[in-house]
């Protein structure tokens, strides 16, 4: 008997932090790899440093999912755009996926920094999609199903469920605690989720005492917490549950 059996995803954490660089880790970053796709779950401002740091080569990468376009989460792709052009010399197509405004805000960030850089076209393919709640995407082998959180009063953001082979990552991106993540999480055998703080209120994102309140109804398999805070960390003895670090590196399902 053929048993179709899930294929593990790689995940290597590139930037864990929140959006001010707390105890020195980099801005948000997640390399996933399946089998034959490698994406990158948002781009802070040192998503690049951070994989050549690592001995990664940036021009791997297919697709970069935008949760949201805050800078701690964006940043990083001018100068992602910049390698391609000058250092990797990239020819082949970039998928830029993200919620609505994801290309005009990109373009003007990159055309900014690099004002020369206005009048010419990138010397490689990319393609802009624009994702809302409940859109569903492909690249490669890679499913990316994206689902609102209210992080943002004025402009959408979004966590990301990706999938291959039977084997379920959800990223929460920035969110408050909401009953969603409950069920956003259900049957992922990974769960990456935000926690900003260890107990001080912070509109609009994650507490680790909320987590720990809601621990035992989430139905995930496996639970890593990102967008870490100098508070989580200065009170990381007293939390039982893993937390993400710059570096590390994750063999998931």
């Amino acid at each position: 008997m053929c048993l179709n059996l899930p294929v593990p995803i790689d995940l290597t954490c590139l930037g864990t932090s929140d959006a001010f660089g707390s105890v020195g880790r980099h801005n948000a970053g997640y390399l996933v790899e399946s089998a034959d796709t490698k994406l990158l779950l948002d781009a802070g401002p040192s998503v690049l440093a951070a994989m050549k740091s690592l001995g990664r080569n940036p021009d791997e990468v297919d697709a970069i999912v935008v949760s949201h376009l805050h800078g701690d989460h964006f940043g990083g792709i001018p100068f992602v755009l910049l390698d391609f052009t000058y250092e990797s010399r990239r020819t082949r197509k970039l998928e830029i996926i993200g919620p609505p405004g994801t290309e005009e805000r990109i373009l003007r960030l990159y055309h900014t920094l690099y004002s020369e850089r206005h009048n010419e076209q990138l010397p490689f393919p990319v393609r802009f999609t624009e994702v809302r709640d409940g859109s569903s995407y492909e690249v490669g082998d890679a499913r990316i199903e994206s689902f609102y959180v209210p992080h943002q009063e004025n402009e959408l953001s979004l966590g990301h469920s990706v999938s291959s082979a039977g084997t379920k990552i959800v990223y929460s991106g920035d969110t408050p605690w909401t009953e969603d993540l409950i069920t956003k999480s259900s049957g992922a055998d990974l769960f990456l989720c935000e926690c900003s703080t260890f107990e001080t209120e912070v509109p609009r994102h994650v507490r680790y005492v909320q987590l720990e309140q809601n621990r035992d109804r989430l139905e995930c398999d496996d639970l890593m917490l990102i967008h870490i805070g100098s508070e989580v960390r200065r009170r990381s003895a007293e939390i039982d549950l893993p937390l993400a670090d710059d570096g590390v590196k994750k063999t998931v399902g």
